[in-house]
């Protein structure tokens, strides 16, 4: 298989390793339970004899556990793979033509109006495959702030322990870190807000089978300039890497 581009957008080898990984399970599966015994009846039939028959098929329900056992396998790491792609492709924000990977996290409701938009009005649906994007990435933004907030609550907690001059530098610096997160994660909350009325003047104006030039100008109405959710988490978590590593330098310099 090629090696897969390291970039946050989809590439073609991304979508031949798909097809190869939704295609491997249901081949496998079909291959290794008939293979062993049409390859057994075939000698059967060459060679004759009752034994190679009987062989022939006891070893049906032999292969179909053995290929239950390596489709469940195959099924795991297609799992992983489309775990890796999706944080690859989310990293620097989702985007609508992205949207198929990260079906998982629809709701029922979401993945319905959608389907049904795509069938019906598709203008509508691109408008709709937009602002699920935008809940999305708001959503992530606002989870990472937090998980990244826990950690930092953590270090202050543990520099609070620190018996050192330097300690109130420290713990200034963790405060600011958390300050910043704190801001990402209500602006993350406040977006994702956002996106959901977005979905629901969508929905409503595909309920009543408004025209793409009405909905258009109500989207319009909801601050259209914020279209592009501002995604500066990954550069914060660098900034964010940085200070830990000369944290961790200064709590080994400081250790007795």
């Amino acid at each position: 298989m090629e090696q897969i581009e390291k970039t946050g957008k989809l590439t073609a080898a991304d979508r031949r390793a798909q097809r190869m990984w939704n295609t491997a399970p249901w081949l496998g599966l079909t291959l290794i339970t008939l293979l062993p015994p049409v390859v057994l009846s075939l000698i059967a039939l060459l060679f004759g004899g009752a034994p190679l028959w009987l062989l022939a098929i006891a070893s049906l329900p032999v292969s179909f556990v053995i290929a239950i056992v390596i489709v469940i396998t195959l099924l795991f790491f297609r799992r992983r793979w489309a775990n890796g792609v999706r944080e690859r492709l989310a990293s620097d924000g989702i985007t609508a033509d992205e949207i198929d990977w990260f079906r998982d996290q629809l709701t029922k409701s979401e993945k319905r109006v959608l389907r049904e938009m795509e069938e019906q009005q598709p203008l509508l649906a691109d408008a709709y495959r937009e602002t699920l994007a935008l809940r999305l990435n708001a959503a992530r933004l606002s989870s990472n702030a937090r998980r990244e907030l826990l950690l930092v609550e953590r270090r202050i907690s543990r520099a609070r322990y620190l018996n050192a001059p330097d300690t109130k530098v420290l713990i200034e610096e963790l405060n600011r870190d958390r300050t910043r997160l704190e801001q990402l994660r209500h602006e993350g909350s406040s977006r994702r807000a956002e996106a959901e009325a977005r979905l629901q003047m969508i929905e409503a104006a595909a309920s009543r089978g408004a025209s793409w030039t009405e909905t258009n100008f109500m989207l319009q109405r909801l601050d259209e300039g914020r279209k592009n959710v501002p995604l500066g988490l990954e550069t914060e978590r660098e900034r964010q890497q940085l200070r830990e590593d000369a944290q961790r330098e200064l709590r080994k310099e400081l250790a007795p």
